[in-house]
C-alpha cells in the first residue's frame, strides 16, 4: 500500500474551497461570521486565533482566492523588518496593476512591537489586507493599535466527529487500499486532539509503516508504533497552557479531587514544569481556602518544599496529595476578597494622615507634637483587646472589607470579629 501522492497528505488534503473546510461550523455555517465576510465581496484585515492544525493558513489562503488577492505569506519566527520591507514593495507593484494584496503573518505573536508596528501604516492606507494567525491570546500578544484594525476570529480544536469525517475524506482521496480496526483509528483520533494536521500525519506514518510490514489492515499495535513518537498537544507557554491551569485551579476551588488530580496529571503527563505548578498550588491555597482551613497553606507549602527536594518523579506525589487536600478543605475567598477591595480602594482613594495616637515617637522631638500619646497598649486591657479603639485614619468609616464565611476555622474567627465588635459598642466606639 501506498500513498497516492508523494507530497504530505496534510497538503494533498488542503481545502481548496470554504465547502470543503471541516470543523469551525460556528465561523462557516450558513450566517455565520466567517461565511457573510466572504459572501460580502470585500476583505477585511482579520486575526485566526486557535490552536495548531485547526485551518488557519487554510482560511488565510482561501481567503485570497475568494477575492483574487495575490497572497504573500511570512512566518514571525523566520521573517523581519527587511521581509516586511519586500513584501511592502511587491504590493505597490500589485498595487500599479489594480491588483490587492493580502499579507498573511503566521504566528503573529512572534514579530515584536517594531515588528508588529511596521505593518500598521500599510494596513491603515489599504496597501494590503492583513491577516495574521496566532495560538496565543491576541488580547496580549497583538499590538492593540494593530488589533484595533484587525476582526478576530476564535477557531476551534476538531471534534471526533469531524476527525472521523476527514479520515473518509483521506481514505477516498489518498489512503484508497488501507483499512483501520476500529481501536487503531480510536487511538489515533484520541492522540490528534483536535489537530487534523497531526491526524492526517499520524495517518501518514500508519500507511508508511503498513507499506513496510506489506500488510493493508492498521492494528492497534500498528497504530501504536505510529504513536509512540507522538505526544499531546501542550503549549507550555500559550493558551492551552493557561487552560489548563485554569481547570486545574477551579476544580481544586469547585471541591473535585479527582478532577484536580486529572488536570495535574494532564500537566506533568505534558511536560509542564513541577515547579511551577507547585507554586500555583500554594497560590490556590492562599486564594480559595485562606483561614478557613490555614494546614492548607501549610500542606502547600511543604509539597512545594518536598518537590524541591526530591524532583521528578517523586516529588510528584507531594503535589497530588496536596491538590487532593485542597480539593477537600473548607473554602474561603474572604480573605482574597478583602484583600482586593482593599487595594482598590487605597489607588483610588487621598494619602490620610495616620491618627497622632498610632504615630511612632522614637524621638523627644517626634513625642513634642503629641505622637503616641494616649495609645492605648492592648496587652494591657481586658482580654488584651482596647474596646472602642480606633485605628482607621480620622473620618474614615469602618469598611468591613474581611467577612469570615461559615465554614472552616473561619467560623470561630467570625464569631470572635462579633464579639469584639460587641465589646466596641459598649465602649461608645462609633460606627
Amino acid at each position: 500500500m501506498s500513498l497516492k501522492n508523494t507530497n504530505p497528505l496534510p497538503e494533498v488534503l488542503r481545502p481548496q474551497t470554504l465547502d470543503e473546510v471541516i470543523g469551525q461550523s460556528h465561523l462557516l455555517a450558513d450566517g455565520k461570521p466567517l461565511r457573510l465576510a466572504f459572501q460580502s465581496g470585500k476583505p477585511h484585515s482579520m486575526i485566526f486565533w486557535g490552536p495548531p492544525g485547526v485551518g488557519k493558513t487554510t482560511l488565510a489562503r482561501l481567503t485570497a482566492t475568494a477575492f483574487d488577492c495575490e497572497f504573500i505569506a511570512l512566518s514571525a519566527v523566520f521573517s523581519g523588518v527587511k521581509d516586511i520591507r519586500a513584501a511592502m514593495e511587491q504590493a505597490e507593484r500589485n498595487r500599479l496593476l489594480t491588483r490587492q494584496t493580502i499579507l498573511f503573518v503566521d504566528e503573529i505573536h512572534r514579530f515584536n512591537k517594531a515588528q508588529q508596528d511596521a505593518l500598521l501604516p500599510y494596513t491603515e492606507s489599504g496597501l494590503i489586507t492583513f491577516i495574521g494567525a496566532t495560538t496565543e491570546n491576541p488580547s496580549f500578544e497583538v499590538n492593540s493599535a494593530l488589533l484595533s484594525r484587525a476582526r478576530v476570529y476564535v477557531l476551534k480544536p476538531l471534534s471526533e466527529a469531524e476527525l472521523r469525517q476527514l479520515f473518509r475524506r483521506a481514505c477516498d482521496q489518498a489512503l484508497t487500499s488501507l483499512q483501520f480496526d476500529d481501536p487503531a483509528l480510536d487511538g489515533l483520533i484520541a492522540c490528534a486532539d483536535g489537530d487534523a494536521r497531526r491526524f492526517l500525519l499520524l495517518l501518514e506514518q500508519c500507511a508508511t509503516a503498513a507499506s513496510v510490514a506489506g500488510v493493508s489492515r492498521v492494528d492497534a499495535r500498528l497504530a501504536q508504533n505510529a504513536l509512540a513518537s507522538s505526544t499531546r498537544r501542550f503549549d507550555k507557554g500559550g493558551d492551552h497552557f493557561y487552560d489548563q491551569i485554569s481547570a486545574l485551579h477551579k476544580s481544586v476551588r469547585g471541591s473535585s479531587p479527582d478532577a484536580a488530580l486529572y488536570w495535574l496529571c494532564r500537566m506533568l503527563d505534558g511536560g509542564a514544569d513541577p515547579a511551577y505548578l507547585a507554586r500555583r498550588i500554594v497560590r490556590m491555597a492562599w486564594e480559595d481556602i485562606g483561614l478557613a482551613d490555614p494546614r492548607a497553606l501549610q500542606i502547600a507549602n511543604d509539597a512545594a518544599t518536598t518537590y524541591d527536594r526530591l524532583g521528578s518523579p517523586e516529588g510528584e506525589l507531594a503535589l497530588a496529595q496536596a491538590v487532593i487536600y485542597l480539593a477537600v478543605a473548607a473554602k474561603s475567598n474572604a480573605g482574597y476578597t478583602a484583600y482586593q477591595q482593599a487595594r482598590a480602594f487605597v489607588q483610588r482613594d487621598q494619602s490620610r494622615e495616620v491618627p497622632v495616637h498610632l504615630r511612632n515617637a522614637p524621638t523627644r522631638l517626634m513625642q513634642e507634637p503629641g505622637h503616641g500619646q494616649h495609645y492605648r497598649y492592648a496587652h494591657d486591657e481586658p482580654d488584651a483587646y482596647a474596646a472602642g479603639e480606633c485605628y482607621l485614619p480620622e473620618g474614615m468609616a469602618e469598611p468591613g472589607w474581611y467577612q469570615p464565611v461559615a465554614r472552616g476555622l473561619e467560623i470561630r474567627i467570625g464569631e470572635k470579629l462579633a464579639r469584639l465588635k460587641q465589646w466596641d459598642k459598649a465602649a461608645g466606639k462609633p460606627r
